[in-house]
């Protein structure tokens, strides 16, 4: 049940967590790279354990056995085994281990690695928050959204908006979660850890958002209203709707922009989205752009009047 011991209160200075410790007596422990090479000091990588005291395996399942239980590469007798934890850890100067988190639970979205644990912990502290749970769904090839459930500690959830500034206050922004599903608890496997593939998947629905619905009252907000619904998969859009608090990020402002280039003839940079974020304001801004379009046209293209017909 355990496998490193730490004497509490014998905490280097500086350190941000407790260590884990060293290894128990009779046990062997390892920090290793995937292809089980050691790492040096204060590189992070898995922990590996062996010794006297390792289990024989997972029960009735031979798969995930042969997966974590492992030949032993640094043995010097044949038939010992490494169990892979799935602990990302490094060691430290002084010869302890520092846990940094899980190895499952550590994603990578728009090529930024993100510890999910640092955004549970993060929204945790929210007081109307009592528990969370946050991970990467795939709902189509290539669109990792990461998507996080909360119980709340009232029926009243709060808004998204909410969290959002929250957790904007601790994390970076590609850390903040583009969705937010509320639950009256989560679901738990027969073992009592969270069954993550319970999780219900987002609904299309517009979320709660702090501005009220206000529908498109111009073509141009008509047109923008159906491209933001397709690139994210929300069926429902207010024109005072911000385009980050309903999952937007910089590659899908990048198809926002290419899609009004196709739809509206117009040439916008991406940081219009940035700039002008909720569909009044781009679609005024596409008005606008519009105007000065046609105005360029009209003096470049214009034939002087009279030359060839006399007209006035």
């Amino acid at each position: 049940t355990f496998t490193t011991w730490h004497q509490v209160g014998d905490v280097p200075e500086g350190a941000r967590t407790v260590p884990i410790g060293r290894p128990i007596s009779n046990t062997h422990v390892y920090v290793v790279d995937e292809r089980l090479n050691p790492v040096p000091v204060g590189v992070g990588g898995e922990l590996t354990i062996g010794g006297d005291g390792l289990a024989q395996g997972y029960l009735h399942d031979g798969g995930l056995t042969a997966d974590r239980f492992v030949p032993n590469p640094f043995s010097i007798e044949g038939g010992e085994r490494l169990y892979r934890t799935g602990d990302e850890v490094r060691w430290r100067k002084n010869g302890s281990i520092e846990f940094l988190g899980r190895s499952d639970h550590q994603v990578k979205i728009r090529g930024f690695r993100i510890e999910l644990a640092e955004i549970e912990i993060a929204m945790g502290r929210h007081e109307l928050v009592r528990e969370v749970v946050a991970l990467v769904r795939e709902e189509q090839p290539g669109q990792k959204r990461l998507v996080a459930y909360v119980v709340p500690v009232h029926p009243t959830s709060p808004s998204i908006g909410e969290l959002r500034r929250h957790l904007k206050q601790m994390l970076p922004d590609y850390m903040v979660p583009s969705e937010f599903v509320f639950l009256e608890a989560i679901p738990l496997t027969p073992n009592g850890k969270v069954d993550r593939a319970a999780l219900p998947a987002p609904d299309q629905t517009r979320p709660e958002l702090d501005v009220p619905f206000v529908g498109p009252r111009t073509v141009h907000e008509r047109i923008l209203v159906d491209i933001w619904a397709e690139i994210l998969s929300v069926d429902r859009l207010g024109i005072h709707d911000n385009f980050f608090e309903l999952g937007g990020h910089s590659l899908l402002a990048v198809q926002v922009i290419s899609r009004m280039r196709d739809a509206m003839g117009l040439a916008l940079p991406v940081s219009s989205v940035f700039e002008f974020p909720t569909i009044a304001e781009l679609s005024g801004l596409a008005t606008a752009s519009a105007w000065v379009t046609q105005d360029a046209d009209v003096s470049t293209n214009a034939v002087p009047i009279g030359r060839e017909t006399g007209e006035i």
